[in-house]
């Protein structure tokens, strides 16, 4: 993982979160800002995907459990999209809030992913 990308995933996935936290509690159902914040959380986690798989031919290996590491990674990929697809089937200003829950869990994630990668020792 890369340090600078994992902070940056982090600070978008919180940010993200804040707004559909934020709509959703406004009273907002799920709209292009809530669906998209997610999106572009979803698309983050993607390329962190590449990088994870890049990495260890870069020089760059993990310190920690790969299986672990591999289950957050299989996780986070999995949660926005079905929130997304939920968010869609049930229309009203909780499923936007849920779309926050999920994008603030994400970072979560995300930076347990960079301690697994970086400062656990096997």
């Amino acid at each position: 993982m890369i340090e600078w990308f994992t902070y940056l995933q982090v600070g978008v996935a919180v940010v993200a979160g804040l707004l559909c936290l934020a709509l959703g509690f406004a009273g907002r159902q799920p709209n292009d800002y809530s669906m998209g914040a997610t999106l572009v959380v979803e698309l983050l986690l993607i390329a962190q995907l590449v990088v994870a798989i890049v990495s260890p031919f870069a020089g760059n290996p993990p310190r920690g459990s790969l299986p672990e590491f591999y289950i957050y990674m299989i996780s986070a990929l999995l949660l926005p999209p079905l929130a997304g697809f939920w968010a869609l089937l049930e229309r009203n200003r909780w499923s936007t809030v849920v779309l926050g829950v999920i994008c603030l869990a994400v970072a979560v994630m995300v930076y347990r992913m960079y301690q697994i990668w970086v400062f656990q020792v096997a």
